[in-house]
C-alpha cells in the first residue's frame, strides 16, 4: 500500500485528485514554478505550486493564491486572459443537492 493509499484509509479524505488544468495552463504558457513562486516568494513555495499542479488537496486560500499569481503572472507576458480559481482546479467545487422530500398525496399543509 502507498504513502498516498494509507492516507485516505487513515482518515477518509480523499487528498490525491490527479494532475489539474492548472499544469496545463502552465505548460502552454511556458511557465514552471518558479515561474509563480518568484512572484511571490514570501507567501507561496516552490512545493506548494507543485501540490496544486499534481492534484495534492490545498486549502481554498492556498488555491485563491495560486490563482492571483497565475493570472499575475498571465498578465505580465501580455495575457488578458483571468482565470477563475475553478478553472484551474478539478476538484472542491461539487454542490450537492438533497433528493426533495415527497409529500404524501393525503397530507394537506395549511
Amino acid at each position: 500500500m502507498t504513502e498516498d493509499e494509507k492516507a485516505v484509509v487513515n482518515d477518509g479524505v480523499e487528498r490525491n485528485f490527479g494532475v489539474q488544468p492548472l499544469d496545463a495552463i502552465m505548460l502552454e504558457h511556458g511557465m514552471d514554478n518558479h515561474s509563480l513562486v518568484e512572484l511571490r516568494p514570501v507567501d507561496l513555495s516552490h512545493k506548494a505550486v507543485q501540490r496544486a499542479r499534481k492534484g495534492r488537496r490545498l486549502t481554498p486560500k492556498m488555491k485563491l493564491r495560486i490563482t492571483e499569481v497565475i493570472n499575475t503572472a498571465l498578465k505580465q507576458r501580455g495575457i488578458e486572459r483571468k482565470y477563475a480559481t475553478r478553472e484551474l482546479f478539478n476538484y472542491g467545487f461539487t454542490m450537492r443537492f438533497a433528493e426533495p422530500a415527497q409529500v404524501e398525496s393525503d397530507s394537506v399543509v395549511i
